[in-house]
């Protein structure tokens, strides 16, 4: 499996906090704006960091960082 860097799972975080701050109130393009940014912050470093290793699937990478920030339990594999 895929071993996202600190940084790439912080982004994630961010970006999973950004969602919950803009779906807790009615939608507003400004109230919307801190998430997106947020998941094209994360979008950007996914590739960048997987570009790194021609190896590393760009998929399998971002959905490490998205397992380790959304189900942090299951770090045991």
């Amino acid at each position: 499996m895929a071993k996202p860097s600190e940084n790439l799972i912080m982004l994630c975080r961010a970006a999973v906090e950004a969602h919950h701050a803009a779906t807790a109130v009615p939608y507003t393009q400004e109230g919307w704006a801190p998430w997106l940014e947020a998941s094209a912050v994360f979008q950007s470093a996914v590739t960048e960091e997987a570009g790194r290793d021609p190896k590393q699937s760009r998929y399998e990478l971002e959905q490490a960082a998205k397992k380790a920030v959304l189900h942090p339990e299951g770090d045991g594999d």
